[in-house]
């Protein structure tokens, strides 16, 4: 071989060596940008949770009837608050239900903090939607703003209903 070749092996081989650490540095630095969206993420829940329990907790004190139930689903982690009413129209007896849930979403590989909302008033959706922003964008506030606004409008909703 000549000397000209086996310097540029040699250099070829140390490029190689280096894109393969370079790689494996990639690697490490995702894996920590994952865990760190997973502890976001959770920080994230812990507050919203509270958050939603708190506001349904103060619906049902408003109106009596409706029973305050914890979500903990493959749908996410929340609370909910429903009532089962009945009215009679033309002599036949019709059940009427009413359901408030709003659950914070698992984590994702999408990577985005999701808050669900689903209402129904005397058998009829009135709302089904989610909020959400990219968990490394994360703006409190306004999660905890939008579920007092799915709240109070819930609340006036029914009101307006019953």
């Amino acid at each position: 071989m000549s000397m000209d070749f086996r310097s540029r092996l040699q250099k070829a081989i140390q490029r190689g060596r280096r894109t393969a650490e370079d790689r494996r540095r990639q690697e490490e630095l995702e894996a920590l940008n994952e865990e760190e969206l997973r502890r976001l993420h959770s920080q994230y829940r812990l507050a919203l949770t509270e958050r939603i329990e708190q506001r349904l907790r103060e619906l049902v004190r408003e109106f009596p009837g409706f029973e305050f139930t914890t979500v903990m689903s493959d749908r996410g982690w929340g609370a909910a608050v429903s009532r089962d009413d009945f009215s009679v129209r033309d002599g036949k007896r019709e059940n009427l239900f009413s359901r408030l849930e709003i659950v914070v979403r698992p984590f994702s590989s999408y990577h985005v903090l999701e808050v669900a909302v689903k209402a129904t008033i005397r058998n009829k959706e009135t709302l089904n939607t989610s909020y959400y922003q990219r968990l490394a964008e994360v703006d409190l506030e306004s999660f905890l703003q939008t579920i007092d606004h799915w709240v109070l409008h819930f609340a006036e909703s029914y009101s307006a209903q019953a």
